[in-house]
């Protein structure tokens, strides 16, 4: 059986893409900062007869909390198949450029950015033996440089100065990590499930079921897979790839 781990899989897109792995024969560890949440979202996914999953307190900005889960999940085994990075935080509004502060945007950085590379690297020595180790590092078209300067892409409105970089610093790490680990047969991307009805941004956009679905599609892919690429559900019409 593979193994899973999700950041921020509690709620939402997170928990979804944890119903969709068990459903397909994977065992999914459940990171959560808060673990009576994450507890809850196990009870829940038992009463659908869903039992091979774990809650796991993990705080993305703690690293005496990555480190006691890593611990965790090492004890209970030796391979860890997939790693999804899901866990972020739109920040606080608004987020103009001019006037936002450095604190602020260090506070979203540090969940987005920062946090996802601890995570990442805590993990590293599990993923390393699976057969294909496969790194999903959850994104959005904020990120992508190339849609936020054409005044014609239907999101670009939206400059949201903080949560944007932070997106789009985490596309440039995954390329950089995609290419040191090509070697070693990881599959590493970048997945944007597109505008999704969540409470992350006021229930406005697409299903939660099929932005896990697109996720779960990357996340599942074998030795032929691709690694280093953008995804996203909301890519231009015609086009598999994502421009940055």
């Amino acid at each position: 059986m593979k193994h899973v781990l999700i950041t921020g899989a509690n709620k939402s897109i997170g928990l979804e893409t944890a119903r969709l792995l068990v459903q397909q024969g994977y065992f999914v560890y459940l990171g959560c900062r808060d673990l009576a949440k994450g507890q809850q979202a196990v009870t829940h996914l038992a009463e659908a007869g869903l039992t091979h999953v774990e809650a796991i307190q993990l705080d993305v900005c703690d690293k005496a909390s990555i480190m006691a889960a890593a611990k965790t999940i090492r004890e209970k085994t030796s391979i860890l198949d997939v790693l999804i990075n899901n866990a972020g935080v739109l920040g606080e509004m608004p987020q103009n450029a001019s006037t936002i502060g450095t604190d602020q945007l260090r506070k979203v950085f540090d969940t987005n950015f920062f946090g996802l590379i601890d995570v990442t690297q805590a993990f590293l020595d599990l993923l390393g033996p699976a057969p294909v180790p496969v790194i999903i590092n959850i994104t959005s078209g904020l990120a992508s440089l190339t849609l936020q300067s054409d005044p014609a892409w239907i999101h670009a409105p939206y400059k949201l100065a903080a949560y944007g970089p932070s997106k789009t610093a985490l596309n440039a790490y995954t390329v950089f990590l995609a290419d040191e680990l090509r070697a070693k047969g990881f599959k590493v991307n970048a997945v944007d499930p597109g505008q999704t009805a969540t409470d992350f941004i006021g229930h406005q956009g697409g299903a939660v079921a099929d932005a896990a679905r697109f996720v779960v599609q990357y996340a599942t892919i074998g030795a032929d897979g691709p690694t280093g690429k953008y995804f996203s559900r909301d890519a231009p019409a015609g086009e598999t790839e994502s421009p940055w």
